[in-house]
């Protein structure tokens, strides 16, 4: 008997503590949804530039300190992520009014194939490069500032690499990444 009301009492607490996460949740898909607000770092507290290279889906090596010189958005996305789909035409939209102002890179992370990624690619009109990351390594470039479970999550960059904004989460409006983007190129 005491062990009965001993595990309904931690299945009880259990219950009550799952509730109080403001995290979304996604059930067993194994990421959660951040809130979706900026987070602004100003220039003098930017860290040393970030390092990141890979391969694009479709091979071709890519190193963002060759895209140094002016604001880098780098999106970090999943084909099978409802907000990354929902979010891809206001960063379509973002990269189209930013054009050579910035650079966009996306940052595909648990998709099984790059096929995966090309699909999602061609299907939202994404013009731009997206490193592929099936086992999330490449987020190793962004601790302390992502957490790698956040899907969606966008980082922008500044012309010398560093850590200028990010949103954990889906960014909750064309204007508010542009904004971001125009504050890191100041």
């Amino acid at each position: 008997m005491r062990l009965a009301r001993a595990a309904l009492g931690a299945l009880v607490c259990v219950l009550v503590l799952a509730g109080c996460s403001n995290l979304g949740g996604t059930g067993d898909k194994g990421y959660i949804t951040g809130a979706g607000v900026p987070v602004e770092v100003a220039a003098q507290d930017r860290g040393k530039p970030l390092e990141l290279t890979g391969e694009d889906l479709e091979g071709n090596p890519v190193d963002v300190a060759e895209m140094r010189g002016k604001p880098v958005v780098v999106n970090v996305w999943w084909s099978e992520c409802p907000p990354c789909r929902v979010e891809q035409p206001d960063l379509n939209e973002a990269a189209a009014e930013l054009g050579d102002q910035a650079t966009f890179l996306g940052l595909n992370i648990r998709d099984s194939s790059a096929a995966k990624g090309l699909a999602f690619a061609r299907n939202l009109d994404v013009t731009y490069p997206s490193i592929y990351s099936p086992d999330g390594s490449a987020l190793l470039s962004f601790a302390g500032t992502l957490n790698p479970r956040s899907i969606p999550s966008t980082v922008v960059l500044d012309a010398e690499g560093r850590v200028a904004a990010s949103v954990q989460g889906r960014i909750p409006t064309t204007q508010t990444l542009l904004s971001l983007v125009e504050k890191a190129a100041e």
